[in-house]
């Protein structure tokens, strides 16, 4: 007997048929390009309107004109700055996805999208990787279940989240082109399961094909990707999008299950699916059913997000800058920030005690909203870490600024849009089998990428130059406070879409900066923003350190709550990070940033996995993160149940004073594999928050798929009888309780 859901399918379907079989063949291609930068074409006579869609994963972007990369002008598209992915990660909890997800999608519909280009989901391979304050993890167990609450967050507001970019999106370096060699069973134990997730358990109404090339083919036109394993092994049956001029060959896309081309240039009738495709297709080099099949998916789109169909007028109205978004972005901000050191128990300070805090470091008062490529939104508000300990602390409180460090000036530019000059000496050239390398560089990016090196060069001696004067300033006010707290870290002219990292130091000479604080001042309160880890070569030295990844509108009172206790962190690292960029594994193998062609040597071995097999003790570790209380894991039993899932049961209990949350983690060690894996693998987890002096028991069931690895001659994955270590710890290096599961 069908069921409602069943019958409502069956319904839509029928309907889909119906539309599709009055549809010209003009209407249906005019469906699956672009018609605007951030649209798509619909059929009006049909009453099948166009797909409104929007970046992104931190805040609906702000709105261009239709056929240019011009901000519209208004006045109305401020809105919520929400949490980067990383910092969401970093609050270990799914509930907080969800509430994002659902502050994403309220927003979106809000302001007229039907899609809305998020979340970044691909697992962090390299600190480098520009793109990495966007995505969540290096973990893809972790990247998975802040996936899916994440996704049924968004899709609440009949809104389509487009889960992105499918796939293995690692580097920024030749984006367009780049070719990564990847075997099986790392994309399908690392690089696939949170996208498997997305779609399978968040029910993901879209997903966003990537730019790069998986194994010699692009993701847009990767019938391995987008047909075998989406849509065949996954069962997707939602749309495809790709990313914009993801789209090389008009051949390669129609024949595979990319749905709609969007791109950057506002000839949209030349699009490679618009007519290019009309014309292959009365010539007869590709079937009319292909372009049915595509607009197939984008009708069932339309008919989840009631764009179609009888429930039109059900269909949810969203809402931006509301009260509750703002409290809700607060509450995620104040679970991401990670307390990465308290010796001595320097945090949290006492604001009873101090007169005279003097607050340095240019990203103490930076705003990030308006940065880092397609995440860049115009943010309703952005309160600053300077800011919030101002608010915080009120006016019996004398509060110094100095800046520190210099950060060159770069003006805003919006006669033309980095995105459309990323394209340009691709446009119109037949790049599909280019095999090229450095010295093969087209023209445009060399010269792009010389003048990058150049300016940087230059910029380094002017921050030389001026920081001399700056230094001596903050070194000497530094002297004379009752506390003082540095604020450095990253910004968007390093974290941003379209370029990687050149190292993973501090930019500005600001470790030379904390040096000859930490020399006046043992006490220091050492406080970063930033997307990816940096090195902390003067580590030992700090009594605090504090992390922030860049943690939306409310950064600064977030920030300011927990550097006075008002707030007990509660954030940990969802990433390793390396004491330096030479340990790790990319760096190793050098497969990173490199023109034309990566192999991706080390396979499963990337973020903690690496540093676990090389026996490399990192800076930070996976998982860990501090609180201003202590908590105590006892008693762990294990029950194997006859169905293969194993329940791990144990109690946590805080021993310390103040009420607070633990992120508790449970990995699992294979003993005696018959074949290579890793060390230990994150394969559940929880928050628990107690009161002082209480304790909870915690009980977590491991399926017998945690157990499992892909097996490549059965291409399925394989859960081996035999001895599993089950460890339970509060990082991936704070082991705290140990014992053995069998499986039959």
């Amino acid at each position: 007997m069908r069921t409602e859901t069943e019958r409502t399918a069956k319904k839509t379907e029928k309907e889909i048929e119906k539309l599709l079989g009055k549809m010209t063949l003009d209407e249906k291609i005019a469906m699956i390009h672009g018609a605007g930068l951030f649209r798509s074409g619909g059929v009006e006579r049909l009453g099948i309107p166009g797909l409104a869609t929007s970046d992104g994963p931190m805040g609906v972007r702000v709105e261009f004109m239709n056929d240019r990369w011009i901000p519209a002008g208004n006045n109305d598209d401020n809105v919520s700055y929400l949490p980067s992915n990383s910092a969401l990660a970093s609050t270990w909890n799914p509930y907080r996805a969800y509430e994002m997800g659902k502050v994403l999608g309220a927003e979106a519909r809000g302001r007229g999208k039907d899609v809305i280009l998020a979340p970044g989901i691909n697992i962090k391979r390299s600190p480098l990787c520009g793109r990495n304050f966007e995505y969540m993890s290096e973990d893809p167990k972790l990247t998975a279940t802040m996936t899916v609450p994440f996704v049924k967050g968004v899709q609440h507001n009949d809104v389509a989240a487009c889960v992105k970019h499918f796939a293995a999106n690692v580097q920024e370096t030749d984006r367009l082109m780049v070719d990564e060699e990847i075997d099986e069973r790392t994309l399908y134990e690392l690089y696939f399961p949170a996208f498997k997730a997305a779609v399978q358990e968040g029910g993901a109404y879209s997903v966003m094909g990537a730019y790069n090339k998986v194994n010699g083919y692009h993701c847009c036109e990767n019938k391995m990707l987008l047909d075998r394993v989406l849509r065949g092994e996954w069962g997707f049956d939602g749309a495809v999008i790709s990313d914009w001029g993801g789209i090389h060959k008009t051949g390669e896309a129609a024949a595979c299950s990319i749905d709609l081309e969007m791109s950057v240039y506002p000839d949209f009738d030349e699009y490679l699916l618009a007519n290019p495709l009309k014309e292959a297709i009365e010539k007869g080099e590709i079937s009319e059913e292909a372009v049915d099949e595509k607009v197939r998916h984008l009708l069932r789109l339309m008919f989840r997000l009631k764009m179609l169909g009888r429930h039109r007028e059900e269909r949810r109205t969203g809402a931006y800058n509301t009260p509750d978004h703002r409290q809700m972005i607060l509450k995620t901000a104040e679970e991401s920030m990670i307390l990465l050191k308290n010796e001595n128990h320097l945090l949290p300070l006492n604001a009873a005690k101090i007169k005279k805090l003097v607050v340095i470091g240019q990203n103490a008062a930076k705003i990030h909203s308006d940065g880092g490529g397609s995440a860049e939104i115009k943010a309703l508000y952005e309160i600053s870490p300077l800011m919030g300990l101002k608010c915080y602390l009120g006016g019996n409180v004398q509060v110094e600024y100095y800046k520190g460090y210099h950060v060159p000036e770069k003006p805003k530019i919006f006669d033309h849009n980095w995105q459309a000059d990323s394209l340009d000496d691709l446009k119109g050239t037949d790049i599909g089998q280019l095999a090229r390398n450095e010295e093969q560089m087209p023209g445009v990016h060399r010269r792009r990428e010389e003048e990058r090196l150049a300016q940087l060069k230059k910029d380094q001696a002017e921050i030389h130059e001026k920081n001399q004067a700056l230094f001596a300033q903050a070194v000497t006010a530094a002297k004379d406070a009752d506390a003082v707290i540095f604020v450095g870290g990253l910004n968007h002219d390093s974290d941003s879409e379209g370029i990687d990292r050149v190292d993973m130091k501090l930019p500005y000479e600001q470790d030379m900066l904390i040096e000859e604080l930490l020399k006046v001042r043992k006490d220091l309160i050492v406080t970063f923003i930033g997307g990816s880890p940096v090195e902390m070569p003067w580590r030992d030295r700090a009594g605090a350190i504090l992390w922030s990844y860049y943690a939306g509108m409310e950064t600064g009172t977030a920030f300011a709550e927990i550097l006075f206790g008002e707030v007990n962190p509660s954030g940990k690292l969802a990433e390793t990070f390396p004491e330096k960029y030479e340990d790790c594994a990319d760096a190793k193998n050098g497969q990173f940033g490199l023109w034309g062609r990566i192999k991706l040597e080390e396979g499963l071995y990337c973020g903690y996995r690496h540093f676990d097999r090389q026996r490399i003790k990192p800076a930070f570790c996976f998982g860990h993160g501090l609180s201003y209380t202590e908590f105590a894991y006892s008693g762990l039993t294990l029950k194997t149940e006859k169905n293969g899932e194993v329940r791990v049961t144990f109690t946590v209990k805080n021993t310390g004073r103040r009420i607070g949350a633990d992120a508790v983690q449970i990995y699992v060690a294979p003993i005696g594999s018959r074949v290579d894996r890793p060390d230990k693998e994150l394969k559940a987890y929880t928050k628990v928050e107690l009161a002082p002096g209480k304790s909870r028991k915690v009980t977590l069931t491991l399926r017998r798929e945690d157990f499992s690895y892909f097996d490549e001659a059965l291409h399925d994955f394989v859960a081996d009888a035999g001895d599993y270590e089950i460890l339970v710890g509060a990082s991936s290096g704070d082991i705290r309780l140990r014992g053995i599961a069998t499986l039959a």
